[in-house]
């Protein structure tokens, strides 16, 4: 797998989405001087009986990025359907975000490799982080079932795409010289009183 070209395959699809995700929080409601007596009853519905709930923010970025993923299937040369999508689409999805990530990679070659906090800019490629990449492929694996997928046919639950995170986990932690180890947690002491 190469992680040190920069080449995109196809730079039309939109994925404004995932690059800055952007929540309304400024909530719209009628104004006091509305004479109209449904804006009247809507917002007193609103105050006593919310029945639909609002979606948590990981449910918002889970859907924008489910729509993002199939916009780049429909955008495909040829067009795919989902039933057609596999890991090896999903790898393709997963190069094309590259283009947009904001961490520097070092290039082996780089005299920064393996330097967590270079002293001086370089020219190395900015890369999708190895945490964001993870987190993505966990809300499109999820979405995907939600949609109605069978978990054993999921493209995001690939062996190529597990294997595909890892290598990027590996090699961006040796070209940032940082640790993506897990960290183990600490009995607690018993304390007796």
């Amino acid at each position: 797998m190469d992680f040190v070209s920069n080449e995109s395959t196809n730079p039309s699809y939109e994925i404004s989405s995932l690059i800055a995700p952007t929540i309304n929080t400024t909530p719209t409601t009628p104004s006091s001087s509305s004479s109209s007596p449904i804006s009247s009853a809507s917002n007193n519905n609103n105050n006593n009986n919310n029945t639909t709930p609002t979606p948590s923010r990981y449910e918002n970025q889970k859907r924008r990025d489910w729509n993002t993923f199939c916009q780049y299937l429909r955008s495909h040369k040829p067009p795919l359907s989902l039933p057609l999508c596999s890991g090896t689409h999903v790898l393709e999805f997963l190069h094309y975000l590259d283009q947009f990530g904001k961490t520097k990679v070092h290039n082996p070659t780089c005299p920064f490799f393996g330097i967590p906090n270079p002293p001086a800019p370089c020219p190395c490629p900015l890369r999708q982080a190895w945490g964001s990449l993870d987190a993505l492929i966990g809300r499109l694996r999820a979405a995907y079932e939600e949609n109605g997928g069978q978990p054993e046919t999921n493209p995001f639950a690939a062996r190529a795409v597990r294997v595909y995170l890892r290598d990027v986990r590996d090699f961006q932690a040796k070209a940032r010289g940082v640790s993506y180890e897990k960290k183990r947690k600490r009995p607690k002491p018993n304390v007796k009183g």
